[in-house]
């Protein structure tokens, strides 16, 4: 299963938000899906109150290789 296309879009939080969800609506199973939505939630909340745009940046890189991973599993 590929990534959703424009992930090099990603610029701010609330984009990569809607990006992991929107990877986690192609994902097969409900079960999966319910899992993954959640931990996106919690991670969205854990660091909300990051204010590094430099570790802003590193965190998207990161949670978008993350979902290019879980996509190809």
């Amino acid at each position: 299963m590929a990534p959703l296309p424009n992930a090099e879009l990603v610029q701010n939080s609330l984009q990569l938000y809607r990006y992991l969800l929107r990877c986690c609506k192609q994902l097969p199973e409900e079960s999966i899906r319910q899992h993954y939505r959640h931990a996106v939630r919690q991670s969205f909340k854990v660091h909300a109150d990051e204010d590094d745009p430099e570790r802003i940046q590193q965190i998207i890189k990161r949670a978008i290789e993350d979902a290019d991973w879980v996509m190809n599993k």
